[in-house]
């Protein structure tokens, strides 16, 4: 094995296509409790975003390598590590500002925080699944503890986490509204979606208010969110926000609703993910890939995942856009949606 590895590391804060270098580092070594991947999959997420503009320019010190996702196959242990084998095929969340991101061909974890990847997910999949998954499980059911037949309102359905969220409200019994332009709202009612209103014709409040107000809000767009859901909410009713909100907000109306507000920045471990792989095994779980690209090309994937066009005129996909470190197993195996690689 070689004793280095490729990565695309993070060399200026600012524009995707300067931020980004090839290079080549060593390859890490696993200590104790750790285990040494090959990564055959990441993914690029919102937070990636926020890292490379510099949000978190506190946090990171230049040169480094960002990014959490991962999918692949255990290649060493450390002294101890003795739940995994070489070979072991396991998907986590990596640690956040801690150590190296998973832009590189090989990531060191501890074996506490991986899991077995799902048989029924490739590893584009499960990368595309890992971060966003742990995400909204933390917002459904350890933050608002959402129970069967609650009426959850989804904000932006169709991204990453929208998609996520959707299904997984599904699964916990709940009726589901989000909001997605009118052109997805075939494909947030595919994932399970109740209720889809288009928020780029009108003011969703006095939509859901139509329904009866919902007793969760699931905030992933940020704006006037956290000032504006206590017009929709039921009594007691719970909002959770997953987006920074630097402006202050004006949060007196909650109060009339006794509402209860949660502000979740993920966590990895293992627990959450065998949790969501027991819903991917039993089909009420599945990632949605938009895009596929190849790990030289992660500043594209950033301008994608911002909005913007490519060279190619390529627009932002519905769901994630993963990436594909290793050519091994890539593509989908039938579970997300269809992703195009490029």
């Amino acid at each position: 094995m070689s004793t280095s590895m490729r990565v695309m590391e993070l060399v200026r804060f600012g524009a995707a296509d300067t931020a980004f270098a090839a290079r080549e580092l060593p390859r890490p070594t696993p200590g104790p409790g750790q285990v040494l991947v090959r990564v055959l999959a990441t993914s690029v997420n919102p937070l990636d975003l926020q890292t490379r503009r510099g949000d978190y320019r506190d946090q990171v010190a230049l040169p480094t390598v960002i990014g959490n996702d991962v999918s692949g196959v255990v290649v060493e242990t450390g002294p101890g590590a003795d739940d995994f084998q070489p070979g072991d095929e396991v998907w986590y969340l990596a640690p956040i500002f801690a150590g190296q991101g998973t832009y590189a061909e090989y990531h060191v974890v501890d074996q506490a925080l991986a899991a077995r990847k799902p048989a029924r997910l490739s590893h584009v999949e499960a990368a595309g699944l890992a971060l966003v998954g742990v995400t909204v499980w933390e917002a459904l059911v350890e933050r608002a503890a959402v129970r069967v037949g609650e009426r959850v309102l989804v904000h932006g359905g169709a991204g990453g986490v929208g998609s996520a969220a959707i299904q997984l409200a599904g699964a916990l019994g709940a009726e589901v509204v989000t909001t997605a332009r009118s052109k997805d709202h075939e494909f947030v009612k595919g994932l399970g979606a109740d209720i889809a209103i288009d928020f780029s014709t009108g003011d969703y409040v006095p939509q859901v208010r139509a329904l009866g107000g919902v007793d969760v809000v699931l905030d992933t767009v940020g704006g006037d969110t956290l000032t504006r859901s206590p017009e929709v909410l039921a009594d007691r009713g719970r909002v959770v926000s997953l987006v920074d909100i630097p402006e202050p907000q004006n949060l007196l109306a909650a109060w009339g609703v006794n509402a209860t507000y949660h502000f979740v920045f993920a966590s990895p471990g293992r627990a959450k993910l065998e949790a969501l792989g027991r819903l991917v095994d039993r089909g009420e779980l599945r990632p949605m890939i938009g895009a596929v690209l190849p790990l030289a090309d992660i500043a594209e994937a950033h301008t994608l995942l911002e909005g913007g066009s490519t060279g190619e005129g390529r627009r932002r996909p519905r769901g994630k856009i993963a990436i594909a470190v290793h050519p091994l197993d890539q593509q989908p195996h039938g579970t997300g949606a269809s992703a195009r690689k490029s």
